[in-house]
């Protein structure tokens, strides 16, 4: 095979030659070949790799374009560094190309037209552009980290930099002419970076101090949405947004700001207001339209009966919308007349249509308050008639506390059973004693509130007063009786009597001698002799003495409280039962406690019905709230307090 290349090596007419070195043979035999390629090495050291020469097109195959740039060889350009629509040079046509590698193993030059072209693009722009220039360029492709800007040389566009809020897909910007403003320029790495953002926000400053110096409150203000957030969505004004929250959109119930506006939407909104040191304005969507609150007094009047919808279920009431735009709650406590409602979805469910009665309006808060219950008839209209005071009636414990027992009477209607009606004698420091949850028991109606809603009962009542004729007549002063020790104190010793009667063995009383120490002269659970030496029927109480041997006139004495002893002695008061005054006198941690007590009966029974805050309206109306001068006769609950002490 002839290699072609060595043949144009060595076939060089003496002309060309003369020309080629240009002299540069004087002195020298041509006829040597070592001293031809010595000529030719000295020539080529003049050219250095990647740079630009420029050459002569010599031919064109099907894959190559062959340049002869003065060197021993022609060099070897690949012909797909031509784009598809660009011209082919052609033979004897000067071109530029970047000197990539003098000689490969085959003895060729590689050359390269498009890296030539792209550095002499580069050396453009960096000779006409500077860092802070606008530019424009096609957006080639994505990258990782953001796009490829073509402004006559590839540049690179940070996502962060695309715009002011970055997009979904930066993607889409591909094949779009942008423009853009240069941030940074590094020749050593031929890297430029670019920012698009930045020419945008420069622009938007501009618009932004225009706009705030145009607008006033209560402009209609044309905008685009950009954004929506749970909360609202900002719309784009010209240069700032502006923030049209979701309570400003409608004047009907909205979940999400996406049911009333889209992003890229155009809307009209009004500038509700204008923070200027901040930047801020506030939006308003609905307030174009007139609001449904205008004429709501005369629409749905107090006392007026009209129908809704439940739009929601809280734990303190439901919401119910009688029209768009204007919703009014149902608290819990005016559901039912009568049923104990822990939850209001225990009555409504959303998307049901109730009937309702307006009960109050509030035009400037933009409140009405309705009731459900008051559509039907209020049975403490009838409690008066059928629970008259003295009746007997029959009912199921309800509840317990330490003051008393709840009764239901009937559903809705309870009466509050006192601890102190609970019986004649006995000393009841909790219901529990004497009752059960669940327990149907009978009582007597003692008296009927309707306007507080609430039944006073008695137990006791049902049977006769033992202290009117049984205890006085069994119990006559000076008599000696036998009672077994219950309780021993500082100040004296109780005895029981007899089943749920006891009285009071005073320190005085315990011998003819002063007794510090009641234990010394009787313990708990002895039986022992004692003598009546008072009945107090009206405090209920029976006062006891260990002195058995008293005259007829030391009794007649006693018993009408005249002796000398009396008057040194504190308060002797026995027995027990309800409306009793005090057994004996408190100490100031024992006043305090029963201080306590009665706080405790005050407040009770808003405690029990209900763990949640509630009106005030409903608390006083609450049934099972003890009357602090009848109903829950406080002296008496000090009294067993004491007792009890």
């Amino acid at each position: 095979m002839v290699d072609r290349q060595l043949e144009r090596e060595f076939a060089i007419g003496d002309e060309e030659l003369d020309l080629q070195i240009e002299g540069g043979l004087e002195g020298l035999d041509v006829s040597s070949s070592s001293q031809m390629d010595q000529i030719y090495e000295e020539r080529a050291e003049t050219y250095e790799i990647n740079e630009i020469v420029k050459g002569i097109v010599v031919r064109i195959d099907d894959d190559e374009v062959v340049v002869d740039i003065g060197y021993k060889s022609e060099g070897i350009v690949q012909r797909e560094e031509w784009e598809g629509d660009e011209d082919l040079p052609g033979v004897g046509d000067s071109i530029e190309v970047l000197l990539e590698e003098f000689e490969d193993e085959l003895g060729i030059i590689l050359l390269s037209k498009r890296k030539a072209d792209r550095q002499r693009e580069w050396e453009k722009i960096i000779a006409t552009h500077a860092e802070g220039d606008e530019v424009v360029g096609e957006v080639t492709r994505k990258i990782k980290g953001g796009l490829l800007v073509n402004i006559g040389v590839p540049v690179f566009l940070p996502a962060s930099q695309v715009d002011i809020r970055r997009p979904p897909d930066i993607g889409d910007y591909i094949g779009q002419n942008i423009q853009c403003v240069i941030l940074k320029i590094d020749e050593s790495r031929r890297n430029i970076v670019v920012s698009r953002r930045k020419l945008i926000e420069e622009e938007r400053n501009k618009l932004k101090a225009t706009l705030l110096d145009q607008i006033t409150e209560g402009d209609l203000r044309k905008g685009i949405v950009k954004n929506i957030a749970d909360f609202g969505a900002f719309v784009d004004l010209g240069g700032l947004d502006g923030l049209l929250h979701i309570t400003d959109m409608s004047w009907k119930r909205i979940d999400h700001p996406s049911q009333v506006v889209s992003i890229d939407e155009e809307i009209e909104v009004k500038i509700l207001n204008i923070d200027r040191e901040k930047e801020k304005i506030a939006l308003g969507l609905k307030q174009k339209f007139p609001s449904p609150w205008d004429n709501v007094d005369t629409k749905y009047p107090v006392s007026s009966t009209v129908k809704g919808e439940v739009v929601n279920v809280m734990s303190y009431g439901a919401f119910v919308k009688l029209e768009d735009g204007i919703e009014g709650l149902v608290h819990i406590s005016e559901m039912s007349w009568t049923k104990r409602i822990n939850h209001p979805s225990e009555m409504v469910n959303v998307g049901d249509e109730v009937e309702v009665v307006v009960l109050n309006i509030d035009t400037e808060k933009k409140e009405i308050s309705l009731g459900m219950k008051q559509t039907q008839p209020n049975p403490w209209d009838e409690v008066a008639e059928k629970y008259p005071p003295d009746s007997k009636v029959t009912g199921t414990v309800r509840n317990l506390t330490n003051y008393g027992a709840f009764i239901e009477l009937e559903e809705g209607v309870d009466g509050l059973l006192h601890v102190s009606d609970m019986s004649w004698t006995r000393k009841i420091s909790h219901a529990n004693e004497m009752l059960k949850k669940g327990d149907d028991i009978e009582c007597l109606v003692i008296s009927v509130d309707e306007d507080r809603k609430r039944i006073a009962l008695g137990l006791k009542q049902m049977d006769e007063d033992p202290w009117e004729t049984r205890i006085p007549e069994n119990f006559q002063p000076g008599t000696i009786v036998k009672g077994t020790v219950t309780k021993i104190t500082n100040f004296g010793v109780f005895v029981e009597l007899e089943k749920e009667l006891e009285g009071l063995l005073h320190v005085s009383e315990l011998g003819n001698e002063e007794v510090e120490n009641p234990e010394e002269i009787v313990n708990v659970g002895e039986e022992i002799e004692v003598r009546i030496l008072r009945v107090d029927t009206a405090e209920r109480k029976i006062g006891l003495s260990l002195k058995l041997d008293a005259t007829p006139e030391e009794i007649a004495a006693e018993a009408t409280g005249e002796t000398d002893k009396t008057e040194t002695r504190e308060e002797l008061k026995g027995g027990t039962g309800g409306g009793s005054g005090p057994l004996f006198a408190l100490r100031a941690d024992e006043e305090e406690a029963a201080a306590e007590d009665a706080a405790e009966i005050e407040d009770a029974p808003a405690a029990e019905e209900t763990s949640e805050e509630v009106p005030a309206e409903e608390t006083a109306e609450n049934q099972e709230s003890p009357d602090t001068d009848e109903e829950v006769k406080l002296d008496d609950e000090v009294d067993n307090s004491k007792t009890a002490d």
